[in-house]
């Protein structure tokens, strides 16, 4: 850590701040976010969006009911991808809910 007063780098600064709103590394919430279709493959992608991850529950946005049974079903599989992206214990739950984008 940086004495007071001292420049810090810029991830130490965001992984603070993101830790203290209750969520998980900048470098782990980069790798959801960034690769959402490569977790869920490209034809859930076209339907579905992660909207935000804080103690552990990544929530997310899909456009209809049917996505949101889809996701509900393929739950174990995805938390499993995204502990090999994100880092184990990064997302613990999955909450989808059904929006439009």
């Amino acid at each position: 850590m940086s004495d007071a007063g001292e420049p810090r780098p810029l991830a130490e600064s965001l992984d603070r701040v993101a830790k203290s709103l209750g969520g998980p590394s900048a470098a782990a919430l980069g790798a959801v976010f960034s690769s959402w279709a490569d977790i869920v493959g490209a034809v859930v992608a076209d339907h579905s969006w992660p909207i935000s991850l804080a103690r552990g529950v990544l929530v997310v946005g899909v456009e209809e009911p049917i996505w949101h049974t889809q996701l509900t079903f393929l739950q174990a599989e995805i938390l499993e991808r995204l502990g090999a992206v994100a880092g184990a214990g990064a997302v613990s739950r999955l909450e989808v809910r059904v929006r439009p984008r």
